[in-house]
């Protein structure tokens, strides 16, 4: 397995990135400055920094970041809702990408809830387009924590249109990372969402609707898929008030941990 991260130096504003050399807890951890492209021919270089020296970016910048919705069986069961026929999925724009330990912001004109969701991230590394489910390995380069930060309120605001996107896609409601992961062990990773220290939720990849492999063929039988772009695959039961000055933590095996704070105000 290789881990994967993006940074920027202190007082710089050059985008690097590297792979990380420790088995040890995130923030102790060391990178190694790698030169190329992230998903495509690069080169280690000999300079290994701390990672607790850095300010941390998106381990990748996705042209498009898919958003499933009723992929977990527990959480369909729970709520009575049918299992669907295909993947179900929405669209979060650009401007809501939020590295580790960045802050989540309520938008000013927004007074309802926002709601926090733990779920595990595809990363896709290679132009991705008519590809098999039994190909689709081939095309994704690894996994990341996703907190697909929600304001619930306006998905139904208007009657006559569901706002899906406007809901997920406020500024600072994607948050993913601190790293990329390769060659994980689906069969056994659990998701596992903490808000102010206590478990809120925790369920199995394995009880997706729709694996990873499935949703990736699925998608770009209609939507190339490019390298960096993110797929979250779905929610389960747990999903609470996000309350301001709380942090959330997003745990999944084989992955660094994702760690965000509501803003105080």
């Amino acid at each position: 397995m290789s881990k994967w991260i993006r940074f920027r130096r202190q007082n710089s504003q050059l985008d690097e990135f590297g792979r990380l050399v420790d088995e040890v807890d995130f923030d102790e951890q060391r990178v190694k400055v790698c030169v190329g492209d992230l998903f495509d021919n690069n080169e280690s270089t000999d300079e290994i920094l701390k990672v607790k020296d850095l300010n941390l970016l998106t381990p990748c910048w996705p042209g498009k970041m898919f958003g499933l919705w009723k992929n977990v069986g527990s959480a369909i069961e729970s709520q009575g809702l049918t299992i669907p026929e295909e993947p179900l999925f929405f669209l979060k724009t650009s401007n809501c990408y939020l590295p580790h330990l960045g802050e989540v912001r309520r938008p000013p004109n927004y007074e309802g809830k926002v709601i926090f969701e733990g779920e595990l991230g595809v990363v896709i590394g290679k132009v991705c387009k008519h590809v098999s489910e039994e190909s689709a390995d081939d095309y994704i380069f690894g996994y990341t924590n996703v907190n697909d930060t929600t304001a619930p309120k306006l998905i139904r605001k208007d009657p006559t249109f569901p706002q899906w996107c406007r809901a997920k896609s406020m500024d600072t409601f994607g948050a993913f990372g601190p790293s990329i992961s390769t060659k994980v062990d689906l069969n056994q990773m659990q998701v596992k969402t903490f808000n102010r220290g206590r478990i809120r939720q925790d369920y199995a990849v394995s009880d997706f609707i729709f694996s990873p492999q499935q949703i990736v063929s699925f998608l770009s039988q209609e939507m190339t898929l490019f390298p960096g772009d993110l797929i979250a695959c779905g929610t389960g039961d747990g999903i609470l008030l996000w309350k301001p000055g709380t942090t959330v933590e997003v745990r999944i095996d084989g992955l660094d941990p994702l760690t965000n704070a509501m803003a105080s105000n």
